[in-house]
């Protein structure tokens, strides 16, 4: 008899192990998707437990493939699981798992990139962004082919609060090749510390919850995996918008082992470049002689600051491209070579 007041425990039914389903239905994992299976269940009951407490939870799960995740997350309790996979291989088996827990789970066949979340939650779990985070978890074992993407899209989320973060400050539990990990939490003056390191710390809280080796997997991948769980700050450390941000960033990063100067000056058209890079460094209060690595999050604050600020007066600033900037140079020169060398045939027919 169950005890008044306490939701009784979800537990599946007897099921084939995520083995068996994989030889049932003749799955492979694809080498051009960067796919790799976690087949021992007490490893994602532990990557589950790293989202927190899931009972009676929303939770979308990113690219189940053969459901180890799946099962975990749906011993955990939750009330809804959404599962967004892309292989259509993998469907047979994730609708197995939705009819051992009738109600509970819903399967898109889609691109997670491409997939409108805004829509993924019923309305009454919205919550508002300065409260605790929505009872919503975002769960994947993502390929590593579409994480580094995937994060920036959802980061880009984070910033402006749409997509799943319409709900609030949904937080996501994420599995990244061990290298990207390591750039996510590095910190100023780290070997790791990049353009990643930037974008995800200004707007998220992140931690890096443990390794798993790459023997684990199947087939094993020539690297170990980490798992990151985020959860969007109340207030960005950078309060810009988030294109602003990544330009900046991205810029100082170019030239990850050069001075600071050398990419920071690239915002700038090359008429003028030296007079407003010093303009922006010195007003930014930024060393020119720091490498980009070891840049605080206070620099990259006072850099995009500033930087708004000179856009405001030059509107046309923003839209500069340093790239397309060289190839029109490239193009030039190329252009008066062939003409040149047009020139010189034809006095040479004449002669």
């Amino acid at each position: 008899m169950a005890v008044p007041g306490k939701v009784a425990a979800f537990h599946l039914p007897p099921l084939p192990t995520v083995g068996e389903i994989i030889k049932l239905f003749r799955l492979k994992a694809q080498k051009q998707l960067s796919q790799n299976f976690l087949l021992d269940l007490r490893l994602t009951d532990k990557i589950v437990k790293q989202a927190g407490e899931l009972k009676n939870a929303h939770v979308c799960e990113v690219g189940p493939g053969p459901g180890g995740i799946t099962r975990s997350i749906l011993s955990a309790g939750v009330e809804q699981l959404l599962l967004i996979e892309k292989d259509a291989r993998f469907i047979p088996g994730l609708q197995m798992l939705s009819e051992a827990a009738p109600g509970r789970v819903s399967i898109v066949h889609g691109d997670v990139l491409t997939y409108k979340m805004e829509k993924a939650f019923p309305k009454h779990l919205k919550k508002n962004w300065e409260d605790e985070p929505p009872d919503i978890h975002i769960i994947g074992n993502l390929p590593f082919s579409v994480s580094t993407p995937l994060i920036i899209k959802w980061l880009a989320n984070v910033s402006k609060k749409d997509g799943p973060f319409i709900y609030g400050r949904t937080q996501m539990t994420l599995t990244f090749q061990k290298e990207v990990a390591e750039r996510l939490i590095a910190n100023p003056e780290g070997k790791q510390r990049s353009r990643l390191s930037i974008m995800a710390q200004h707007l998220c809280t992140v931690e890096n919850c443990f390794v798993i080796p790459g023997q684990a997997f199947v087939p094993k991948p020539k690297v170990d995996v980490a798992v990151v769980h985020f959860t969007p700050l109340v207030q960005p450390k950078i309060q810009q918008p988030f294109e602003l941000v990544e330009k900046v960033v991205q810029r100082v990063f170019q030239f990850r082992r050069k001075h600071c100067f050398r990419g920071i000056a690239t915002l700038f058209p090359e008429s003028g470049r030296l007079k407003k890079t010093e303009q922006l460094m010195m007003t930014a209060n930024v060393d020119p002689t720091l490498r980009p690595f070891q840049l605080s999050m206070s620099h990259f604050r006072n850099l995009c600051n500033t930087y708004r600020k000179m856009c405001d007066e030059d509107p046309s600033l923003f839209a500069y491209n340093y790239r397309e900037e060289l190839r029109q140079k490239k193009k030039m020169r190329h252009l008066l070579k062939h003409t040149s060398r047009s020139k010189q045939t034809g006095e040479e027919n004449q002669l």
